[in-house]
């Protein structure tokens, strides 16, 4: 989680902390499985770049733009919910 919003400081994406990110994924995680597949597959490719497979690894790399967005949209969920 800290590489993936180190990445995102570093790509310009201000006003998102670390704790942020970490609760917001972990809320988003408890939600996954209630999503409907379509949704599902909508986050999967604003998230993920590419992934590559090794012989002993599997490397994914993440859209930071994507996690971004991702997380403005959890925000406007919250922001809702309250």
């Amino acid at each position: 989680m800290r590489k993936t919003w180190a990445t995102t400081k570093r790509e310009g994406e201000d006003g998102i902390t670390e704790r942020e990110v970490t609760v917001l994924l972990a809320e988003f995680a408890t939600v996954w499985n209630e999503l409907f597949p379509a949704e599902q597959a909508r986050i999967v490719q604003l998230l993920v770049e590419r992934v590559d497979l090794h012989e002993d690894a599997l490397e994914v790399r993440i859209r930071t733009e994507g996690l971004a967005t991702l997380i403005g949209e959890l925000r406007q969920g919250e922001r809702r919910a309250a």
